[in-house]
């Protein structure tokens, strides 16, 4: 596979993982899976990130590599941050990106948690 077909399969892998971990609770029979998606992530934010960094993405980590093979420099942190950047043809506060993402992240896991375990199912 080439790089440039790579880099186009991690940003795939990024968007799906996204769409999933913000989205994945919004379907009854995606529930389930979501809680287990946004764990895995959950994971490897703190988890991993105790010997990575907080926040540690594997598939930005290999994302990274293949586009640090394609010539690109000075990557930030976070995929979010880097296509926010490209989008908006500026340079956001990588503060401001970490938070909103956090942020969106928790509530999406706190509708999950509601809607998996505390709401009151009706038949």
């Amino acid at each position: 596979m080439s790089l440039i077909a790579l880099d186009y399969f991690y940003t795939l892998i990024h968007l799906l993982i996204i769409g999933f971990n913000l989205f994945g609770w919004a379907f009854p029979a995606t529930r389930r899976l979501h809680l287990y998606g946004v764990a895995l992530t959950l994971g490897c934010w703190l988890i991993l990130g105790i010997w990575y960094g907080i926040g540690y993405c594997p598939v930005t980590d290999w994302q990274w590599q293949v586009k640090e093979q394609l010539g690109e420099q000075n990557l930030p942190g976070s995929f979010v941050k880097y296509y926010a950047d490209r989008l908006t043809g500026s340079d956001i506060n990588p503060d401001l990106i970490d938070g909103l993402t956090l942020g969106l992240f928790l509530i999406s896991i706190a509708i999950s948690v509601y809607l998996n375990f505390l709401r009151k199912k009706t038949s």
